[in-house]
């Protein structure tokens, strides 16, 4: 399996997925054509499928440029999504399999960020569109703490720790900055921010993480961390510092950063 990052719009990812058998490829979130038709030509491959991970307009955005030059193009989303996903063709459900040329892969329902939000898994490579950034998670539009903390822990977070987690956008520097905020101390975190902005300094993509270093560096995912702990009952001192009220109090926080 070959995987180009395509960027888009301002800080947004689209990925081609390609199969080397076929060189056949589906693009995760195209939230526009033209940088996505460039990469398939250079790739020098078909294009045979769009793979969206939730319907907002930053991630569906080419679809219909896209149709349009590829008339036979299956377009990939949730159930709940139909009709807020441009041209969808295929409405998925948890255990379908979703296919590229001869790679099949799965996908996780993950709502939080939107109710249909969903991740696409194949092989160690997992798309998770704005459910998981790097170091973060998206802000809670559709759904709420308890839908994101088990889409982040729970789902996500039990995938091997090597899978790699390839995200929209390209948020990882100030995520960092805010996860430093809130644990000040974890050299992880300390270490990362400042690798990432290097990256960005020298104009190079921090996508993708990997399970372990969200584990690590996430503030999302370390919800039983002394540090954060204190920190969000600096914040809400009557907090009962549960898993989902303390993620609560946390993306509310990371709104207003």
């Amino acid at each position: 399996m070959e995987i180009v990052t395509v960027p888009c719009l301002r800080d947004n990812f689209a990925y081609l997925i390609i199969c080397p058998e076929t060189r056949q490829a589906g693009v995760v979130d195209p939230s526009e054509a033209d940088p996505v038709l460039a990469a398939v030509e250079k790739a020098g491959v078909t294009l045979t499928a769009i793979l969206t991970t939730h319907h907002h307009w930053d991630h569906v955005g080419g679809n219909k440029k896209l149709v349009q030059t590829f008339p036979d193009l299956v377009v990939y989303g949730f159930g709940a999504d139909r009709d807020r996903i441009p041209k969808q063709t295929v409405f998925l459900e948890e255990g379908d399999a979703v296919r590229i040329g001869n790679l099949v892969g799965s996908i996780s329902h993950n709502p939080g960020h939107t109710t249909g939000a969903i991740t696409y898994y194949f092989g160690d490579a997992a798309f998770t569109g704005d459910t998981l950034f790097a170091a973060g998670c998206g802000r809670l539009f559709e759904g709420d703490a308890a839908d994101m903390k088990r889409s982040l822990n729970d789902v996500i977070g039990s995938r091997p720790a090597t899978t790699r987690l390839f995200f929209g956008h390209e948020y990882t520097a100030s995520n960092l900055a805010f996860a430093l905020s809130v644990e000040p101390d974890n050299t992880a975190v300390q270490e990362k921010l400042a690798w990432a902005r290097e990256c960005g300094d020298k104009g190079v993509f921090t996508t993708p993480s990997t399970v372990a270093d969200e584990w690590a560096t996430n503030p999302f995912m370390r919800l039983d961390s002394p540090a954060i702990h204190a920190t969000v009952k600096r914040e809400e001192p009557d907090n009962d510092l549960s898993p989902v009220s303390v993620l609560r109090v946390l993306r509310a926080m990371k709104d207003n950063f």
